[in-house]
């Protein structure tokens, strides 16, 4: 995923996060916005509490990949991914399946 598909400021963050649309499982919390752009926009959250830095890098690293694989690039939406503790202790499939779940969620949302 480019830095042009990336959320990275912190008041961008903010807005997405102030608009109150949001999904949750015991590894994520997702909070979702319709941009202004015609690109898909993903921001990434990892809390001190999951580790040091080492640590967190490789969560961001594997949760871009999912994000990558899971929703389409073609939407016009953004995405702040909160990871939880939770995360830590299954597997990348597993957690792929989460994130999924919480895709088909906001999409069910997004319809209606």
């Amino acid at each position: 995923m480019d830095k042009l598909h990336r959320v990275r400021k912190n008041e961008d963050f903010q807005k997405i996060i102030k608009d109150k649309n949001s999904v949750a499982n015991a590894k994520f919390v997702v909070y979702y916005k319709q941009n202004d752009l015609s690109l898909l926009r993903i921001g990434i959250s990892v809390s001190k509490k999951l580790g040091k830095a080492v640590i967190r890098n490789k969560i961001k690293r594997q949760v871009r990949m999912m994000a990558r694989e899971v929703f389409d690039e073609n939407q016009n939406v953004d995405y702040i991914i909160i990871v939880r503790k939770k995360f830590l202790e299954c597997s990348y499939e597993s957690n792929k399946n989460d994130l999924i779940f919480l895709r088909d969620k906001i999409k069910k949302r997004m319809d209606k």
